[in-house]
């Protein structure tokens, strides 16, 4: 067996271990009851701490020293460049940081789903503090070794190639013009005659027409599932899919659009090349990869007057309100295109979006370069929330600091990803727009070519090359955010 083999062999005995890690976390926050909690916990730091002495195995270095002598085609080659990064970064903790980092992590964010409800930050934040210090701890040694600082050796884990520096440019110049865009926008909808649908839409109507849409975007149900939990997300695996949502009765569209959104992920994982299954090249090439293709789902594709079209038929049937003026295509184009700064970012509109990122960038930043602590968060979270959207949080932890889960899990620099996302989403519709008449293929209910489209030049391409060469070799450029601006001003003002 050759060293590349060996390899290969390795890294795919550890992602075994991470499908049945991602499963049980999947379990932990939809089916499992509350007293299993603790038990749960402790499985998951024994997995992680196995997993880490997997990834830290000492055979890697022998193996990683001989294998550039082997002769490897070009794509082994990329292979073993994403295997040694991957190693390099694991045999920076040592176990005994791995493991208290999941169980601090596991209590904090199952102790926050009550917490948050009950507006109980003193008790949330004694539980976030030990995550914090932990954070920064693994920070300091990620920052000793790459010499990035604290935030941005974090920043990397999700991002790699990204910077503080190159954010704090483009969220600058986003701050600079996105006040004035949404004040345009208001000003021009302030005349809109919109129809709030009013309930109750039954949960399980809601499911069917989520599970509907899922079909008509092609994900994968032989390979997956939707389910329910506090905070929507998409996890397990390329094989094994889960998709959960939260549901609101008074309000059928906040999951609708929660589930087409975690599609777009699910339709990424579903699509990664099977080739490299289970090995590090064929991952997400990056988190703002990943939020590129949720948000293209949600943002570009399905709250286009197009594709609106086709959910409001859909709508109306499975709620039996054929004649509800609430549930047509005009009123609910009008409805998923309302510009309203609002607390939640899962629920903001898309212009107002990029303001809650922002926000939580730069107060994750600050807290990791140790620059403000735990307890600062609520006081700034109110001042920018105030500059930023004009609203105020003091005192309402539930609908402010409190309530995203990232946090409490210790993802600190993951936040940048949502709008770097959205900006790579529109430089992808543009591109894609030069090839082929996407608004008509969207009209014509035959969304396969966009999706043919999405998979040759993003879902195939795995860990192969950096995320600035997917841009290029889709695009013909690198990350330009002005396709951002132009899209949001030719959907809401144009």
């Amino acid at each position: 067996m050759t060293f590349y083999q060996q390899l290969e062999q390795h890294y795919k005995k550890m992602a075994k271990l991470e499908h049945l890690a991602a499963i049980c976390r999947w379990d932990q926050a939809t089916m499992m009851p509350e007293g299993g909690n603790q038990a749960r916990s402790e499985a998951l730091a024994e997995l992680a701490v196995l997993h880490h002495q997997q990834a830290t195995d000492i055979k890697l270095k022998v193996w990683f020293s001989e294998v550039d002598r082997e002769p490897l085609s070009k794509e082994q080659r990329a292979s073993v460049i994403e295997m040694k990064r991957q190693w390099q970064q694991a045999n920076l903790l040592p176990s005994d940081l791995v493991e208290a980092q999941s169980l601090a992590a596991n209590k904090c964010e199952h102790a926050w789903r009550s917490q948050r409800g009950k507006n109980d930050w003193q008790s949330y934040s004694t539980n976030l503090e030990k995550v914090v210090k932990l954070a920064r701890q693994e920070a300091q040694i990620r920052a000793d070794a790459t010499g990035l600082s604290r935030y941005d050796a974090l920043l990397d884990l999700y991002e790699p190639g990204m910077t503080s520096k190159q954010l704090d440019i483009l969220f600058d110049e986003v701050k600079s013009w996105l006040p004035e865009l949404i004040e345009q926008i208001q000003e021009k909808q302030i005349h809109d005659q919109v129809i709030l649908p009013l309930g109750p839409f039954p949960v399980a109507q809601q499911q069917q027409l989520s599970l509907a849409m899922m079909e008509k975007l092609g994900f994968d149900f032989n390979h997956g599932r939707l389910d329910i939990s506090t905070h929507p997300f998409c996890g397990g695996v390329p094989t094994d899919v889960r998709i959960t949502t939260r549901y609101d009765e008074n309000d059928f569209t906040s999951a609708l659009m929660g589930v087409i959104h975690e599609t777009g992920h699910a339709r990424y994982e579903q699509g990664l090349p099977e080739k490299w299954s289970g090995l590090p090249v064929g991952k997400a090439r990056s988190m703002g990869i990943h939020e590129s293709q949720s948000l293209f789902f949600e943002m570009q594709i399905s709250r286009s007057e197009n594709f609106i079209e086709l959910i409001a038929p859909a709508a109306a049937e499975q709620f039996n309100r054929i004649d509800d003026p609430a549930i047509t295509a005009e009123n609910l184009t009008l409805l998923n295109t309302r510009v309203t700064p609002g607390y939640i970012r899962v629920d903001a509109d898309e212009v107002t979006y990029p303001a809650h990122v922002i926000l939580r960038y730069e107060i994750e930043r600050d807290l990791i370069n140790g620059h403000i602590n735990v307890a600062d968060i609520p006081e700034l979270w109110d001042r920018k929330m105030s500059e930023y959207l004009g609203l105020s949080t003091k005192g309402n932890f539930t609908d402010g600091c409190m309530q995203d889960i990232h946090w409490s899990f210790g993802s600190f620099g993951y936040f940048p990803s949502y709008t770097l996302g959205a900006m790579y989403a529109a430089q992808f519709m543009a591109a894609m727009s030069k090839e082929m008449n996407v608004a008509n293929l969207i009209r014509e209910r035959n969304l396969q070519p966009i999706f043919n489209w999405l998979d040759r030049h993003v879902w195939k391409r795995g860990s192969t090359v950096s995320t600035e060469q997917i841009l290029i070799d889709a695009t013909g450029e690198s990350l330009n955010a002005s396709y951002f601006k132009e899209h949001l001003i030719a959907r809401y003002l144009n």
